[in-house]
């Protein structure tokens, strides 16, 4: 068991979003469920994404999911930024801008190609306003369009 873990509240979904993401993520593991009842749902939860720890309880009508908590995932190419996207959105997901949705659990996510923090931290500071001028503009992060910013063509 891990010593620290972030932990994310649901109504009543905590085991199917726990399996959902370990899905989705390579290097990710279901670990294990406690179910007060053995026969009932499980309680809570504990997974591993990309192996950092997380929980996740059914809280009833008391867990409500809000922007304040958000999974920020790096990908290392277009093909993996839409994949994520597409599967995060599907079932009732909702996209927002600059990369961030909503799954269909309520959980916001940050959708975040690696080339973006390198783009935006890159000592040409007027390169990196432009990049991040046209990451302002965007809703699912496009690589190619912001590294097309960055050289301001």
């Amino acid at each position: 068991m891990r010593k620290v873990r972030t932990c994310l509240a649901f109504r009543d979904q905590a085991e199917e979003a726990a399996r959902f993401y370990v899905s989705l993520i390579p290097g990710s593991e279901f670990e294990t469920a406690f179910r007060p009842d053995p026969s009932g749902p499980a309680l809570a939860v504990f997974f591993t994404l990309a192996g950092t720890p997380y929980q996740a309880l059914n809280m009833g009508d008391y867990a409500v999911l809000n922007d304040a908590v958000s999974i920020s995932v790096t990908t290392g190419d277009q093909e993996e930024t839409d994949r994520l996207w597409a599967a995060l959105l599907a079932d009732g997901g909702a996209a927002n801008r600059c990369g961030w949705l909503k799954d269909r659990f309520g959980l916001s996510w940050q959708i975040v190609p690696e080339a973006l923090p390198r783009l935006l931290t890159d000592p040409d500071r007027a390169a990196a306003a432009r990049a991040m001028q046209a990451m302002m503009g965007m809703v699912k992060l496009d690589i190619s369009a912001l590294e097309k910013a960055f050289r301001g063509d």
